[in-house]
């Protein structure tokens, strides 16, 4: 049996049940049914006492196949916990960043993302490690750059560095009349760096979600449909997501990208793939899209998904 720390969002916190839409509740509840004893906490429930990491945190507990929490706060030492995993979702902000140092004073329990590696990783910024998979790109505060991108590519999208869920992106094509106030807005006239990218008209079939875990690719992926409203995937439900192949070529040009995030921390990721170009690679707090894929594969994934975080759990000890 281990002791499991979830880090948590605040909102998953507050509307804490079994949601067949939300990843860490699919892996909570299996680490339940495996008799573990499960823990949660967020970002402000952190501290630290001199050079020591602790957890305010909640039990869970499961009945009639939902999960909950006793409301008790203990306040554990993390390095009581065999296993963290650490799952706020963005923005990675002043807050966000504060709670990774946290973790660099936890010094047994072994935790999945390493908060510094998540720390180090912007997940727009550095999918440039694999800039050979990837479309055209830059990263830039200046107006002149993101005009003259423009102009070579027609069209392009520009995003923050620091939110998810397609939060913030914004489409330009050349002649836009709004092309100065778009890029200055998103720049913070151009104090703000941001990724630009060239548009992938592919986009309009879609993304996949290619899910990596430890240095695999796994074979199971769906593809995300952009809303009626919209050019990217910003809704989620059925209707928006169905079922995607994974290509051996695919499996095959990702295996690496995989292996480069476990070599450094990232044990678990979500890849954003539009024509067989990666365009993000999510670090934070991926979705598994589980409830999806086990209907869609008919298999149990949060079982998948635990199976390997305790086997690399046992091979930290």
């Amino acid at each position: 049996m281990k002791k499991i720390l979830f880090v948590i969002d605040k909102i998953e916190l507050k509307y804490f049940e079994f949601n067949k839409l939300v990843t860490n509740f699919w892996m909570i509840k299996s680490f339940l049914d495996r008799k573990n004893e499960v823990y949660i906490t967020t970002i402000p429930n952190l501290n630290l006492k001199e050079d020591t990491a602790y957890a305010n945190c909640y039990e869970t507990f499961t009945a009639n196949e939902n999960i909950f929490y006793k409301n008790i706060l203990n306040n554990i030492k993390i390095d009581e916990f065999d296993l963290v995993m650490f799952r706020p979702d963005p923005p990675v902000d002043i807050d966000y960043i504060n709670a990774t140092y946290i973790f660099d004073f936890v010094k047994k329990a072994q935790v999945i993302n390493s908060p510094s590696a998540i720390r180090d990783f912007n997940e727009k910024l550095h999918s440039v490690y694999f800039k050979d998979l990837m479309s055209p790109n830059i990263v830039t505060a200046s107006l002149n750059d993101i005009e003259s991108f423009l102009a070579t590519h027609k069209e392009i999208v520009l995003k923050p560095l620091n939110r998810c869920f397609g939060s913030g992106v914004m489409y330009l094509y050349e002649g836009d009349p709004n092309t100065r106030t778009i890029i200055n807005t998103m720049t913070n006239n151009e104090t703000t760096l941001v990724m630009v990218q060239k548009f992938i008209k592919e986009v309009k079939n879609g993304d996949k979600r290619v899910l990596t875990l430890g240095n695999k690719v796994l074979p199971y992926c769906i593809k995300k449909l952009p809303s009626g409203d919209d050019f990217k995937f910003n809704t989620h439900d059925d209707n928006h997501i169905v079922k995607a192949e994974l290509s051996r070529e695919e499996a095959e040009l990702f295996t690496p990208v995989a292996e480069k995030l476990n070599s450094i921390g990232i044990s678990m990721a979500g890849l954003d793939v539009i024509d067989g170009k990666i365009i993000e690679v999510n670090v934070t707090s991926p979705c598994y899209f589980i409830k999806e894929i086990n209907g869609l594969y008919g298999i149990h994934l949060e079982d998948e998904i635990c199976n390997f975080v305790l086997t690399e759990s046992l091979l930290s000890l």
